[in-house]
């Protein structure tokens, strides 16, 4: 007669009576919402950036209200990256067309500086989630 037993290993440092607390299905929603809101706010202003890049790169008019609002939101959001590159011009016949290194700077590392808060946010939150 054969008796089988079965072995169990535990994990050192931890007691077998300690349940794991697995999140929650609102924990999991609240913490989605935070990443979905993240990359909300990050990808407005990244459109932002990307309208101040196009229009500096065309040559947009200063006296258009909608180009000089589109400039004055995106300024405060490039100065930290202002001087890093020179500026390229280019004269026109009519306006001058300016590709601005810091403004392609601000789209990297704003995209970046997303990322790793939702990574941030799904670590704090305890979820498992791939990628």
């Amino acid at each position: 007669m054969t008796i089988i037993t079965k072995e169990t290993t535990s994990i050192p440092g931890t007691n077998a009576n300690t349940i794991a607390k697995t999140p929650t299905s609102r924990d999991a929603t609240n913490s989605l919402t935070s990443e979905r809101l993240v990359y909300f706010l990050f990808g407005i202003l990244g459109v932002l950036l990307a309208f101040r890049l196009v229009f500096k790169l065309a040559g947009a008019s200063l006296t258009s209200g909608f180009v000089s609002l589109i400039y004055v939101l995106s300024g405060i959001f490039i100065l930290p990256f202002v001087g890093i590159f020179r500026r390229g011009f280019a004269p026109g016949v009519e306006t001058k067309a300016v590709l601005e290194p810091e403004t392609l700077v601000a789209l990297i590392v704003y995209a970046v500086v997303a990322w790793g808060i939702v990574k941030l946010i799904r670590i704090l939150s305890g979820n498992r989630q791939i990628s």
